[in-house]
């Protein structure tokens, strides 16, 4: 066989789980890479900057999600891969359970709508057993492309909904297999995106092309390259931009003195600013009362873009009344995730504003925590908390705008996760970028944020504060109670569903069958090596008396050992160990 033969037979023809996750890992890295530029050509709705940032952070969630179905498979005693719909799905709920801002939301909803087509044919129903073939993925991009314009209640030509119709109907005429189609929409994206200046006065104006559609560019040739194996070539119309580059700042001040000439795109005739908030939340309701939701909100403000579906949906609206807008959502089901973004000093919508910023902290510290309980104490000892909760690990940009909350010169960060470290790792490079003196301790369980907590010092110099909290946090083993989902293989040999488990510094060390007996072999285990201090977090299904039974044991056979006990409240883990 010729060599290009051979190399053609070793590319799929279908896309599989495979190019599903190289996709998602790839434009998860365009994206970041991209992000400075597309957030310096940000126009419109809003010239606030945030555009490429935003795709990124949901485009962050939307990869954690698939990592997570591949992770649970993998980790099984039989490893295994998912199947296609399992995949879809999980890229399309991430991106709606993590979207930010305008752009975000739509990309999520183009997502979805992509994975309602690639998750039907790809259930092993029929002709796409091991994948989506080049009708279904012609199908997939022309319902993305419906299903964004149907969520936007005013779709506006020269976005990024003109680029994604553009990409849809290019590969609709587009012959041969997956990687035709796809290089076919990718072509027709670029196409519509350096077009978008002509169609959007506040985009020539600025002399810029539309920042979400730049977004969605960057995210199709990732999905070129997973299906091709070959990198989607760079068009000079919108070449990448490194990150504090000289052209990323002249871009940047361009659109800043483009927008200072130019009025507000969506000001009335009189010339008043747009509303003055971004609310967004995630919401659970039926379909008939967030039809009655995006009715409401259409007249309270501007931007609106409702997606979702099956009960979630995520909601996105610009307005002046923010109370008004959440208490619309309550109306129509449960929202829960509400971000409240007031539109900062200085661009199109505080033309008016007179207010100072308020004056920033010289220090803080942001933690992340399990259960409600937790979260305030780590609140009654001055700490910005950002929920973990059990299946939904906070992304970056919520650690990101937990430490803008924090509004301080210096802070320290504390995941108290193993499993955070890359994303507080990101976090951090972040905030030092916008001028934030930041530390990462990187604390493994919450036990090590209370001990560091403990001997926190905001009067004293940043750097004797940092070492003193890490050495704090680096003296507390810790412990946790779990118990299995399913059988698997652990350390401490096979566990069924329903087993006890006991960790110890994130190793499964005991399996048991009642959690009082687990709770004192691990406490004992833990104090083998000496210990002065227990600290025990209690999930709502500890009772009172398991408790005092545990610090009874503590006294008996631990001598000169002090026990403190917590409530972790909702969405708590089972019980949390410290021991100092």
């Amino acid at each position: 066989m010729p060599v290009q033969q051979l190399e053609e037979a070793q590319v799929p023809q279908v896309l599989d789980v495979i190019a599903v996750r190289a996709w998602c890992s790839l434009a998860l890295e365009a994206l970041g890479r991209d992000r400075a530029e597309i957030d310096a050509i940000n126009v419109y709705p809003v010239a606030d900057g945030d555009t490429g940032t935003n795709l990124y952070l949901t485009l962050e969630s939307a990869h954690q999600a698939v990592e997570a179905v591949f992770a649970g498979l993998e980790a099984g005693p039989e490893p295994a891969a998912p199947a296609l719909p399992d995949v879809m799905r999980a890229m399309a709920h991430g991106a709606l359970i993590g979207a930010r801002g305008n752009s975000g939301t739509i990309l999520a909803q183009l997502l979805r709508g992509m994975a309602q087509v690639l998750a039907a044919d790809g259930s092993g129903e029929g002709d796409h057993a091991e994948g989506a073939d080049a009708g279904a993925l012609r199908l997939a991009l022309g319902r993305a492309a419906e299903a964004a314009r149907e969520a936007v209640a005013h779709p506006v030509e020269g976005t990024v909904l003109t680029v994604a119709t553009a990409a849809a109907d290019a590969a609709a005429g587009a012959d041969g297999d997956c990687r035709d189609v796809v290089r076919a929409a990718y072509e027709g994206a670029c196409v519509a995106l350096d077009a978008t200046p002509g169609q959007l006065a506040a985009l020539g104006s600025a002399g810029v092309v539309d920042a979400g559609g730049r977004g969605l560019v960057a995210v199709l040739g990732a999905l070129s390259e997973a299906v091709s194996g070959e990198a989607a070539p760079v068009r000079r119309g919108h070449a990448r931009v490194e990150a504090g580059s000289a052209r990323v700042e002249a871009t940047s001040a361009r659109v800043e003195a483009a927008s200072e000439a130019c009025p507000d795109p969506r000001s009335d005739e009189d010339g008043a600013a747009g509303p003055a908030f971004e609310v967004i939340y995630l919401l659970e309701a039926d379909d008939a009362a967030v039809a009655r939701l995006r009715t409401r909100l259409d007249a309270l403000g501007d931007s609106l873009v409702v997606v979702g579906g099956d009960g979630l949906w995520n909601v996105h609206v610009h307005v002046d009344d923010a109370g008004a807008a959440v208490e619309a959502g309550v109306e129509a089901g449960r929202p829960y995730r509400i971000r409240i973004t007031h539109f900062g000093l200085g661009d199109v919508h505080a033309t008016h504003a007179s207010a100072p910023p308020r004056e920033r902290a010289q220090r803080a510290v942001v933690a992340v925590v399990p259960g409600d309980g937790l979260a305030g104490l780590y609140e009654e000892a001055g700490a910005t908390t950002v929920p973990d909760r059990p299946g939904e690990p906070p992304a970056s940009g919520e650690l990101v705008d937990a430490i803008r909350r924090a509004h301080a010169r210096e802070v320290v960060l504390l995941p108290n996760d193993a499993e955070l470290r890359h994303t507080a790792a990101a976090a951090a490079e972040q905030a030092r970028s916008e001028g934030i003196r930041i530390a990462l301790i990187p604390t493994r369980s919450a036990v090590q944020g209370i001990a560091a907590l403990a001997v926190h010092e905001p009067d004293r110099r940043f750097d004797e504060d940092v070492v003193a909290m890490t050495s704090a946090a680096g003296a507390t083993r810790y412990g946790e109670l779990a118990v299995a989902e399913r059988q698997s293989w652990t350390m401490a040999g096979i566990c069924q569903a329903g087993d006890v488990l006991g960790l110890i510094d994130g190793d499964v060390a005991v399996i048991g069958a009642e959690v009082p007996a687990t709770a004192r072999t691990v406490l004992d285990r833990m104090l083998s090596a000496g210990g002065e201090l227990v600290t025990l977090v209690l999930g709502e299904d500890v009772s009172d008396e398991l408790a005092a039974g545990l610090e009874q044991h503590v006294r008996a056979s631990h001598l000169a050992v002090d026990t403190v006990v917590y409530r972790g409240g909702h969405q708590s883990p089972l019980m949390l160990i410290g021991v100092e």
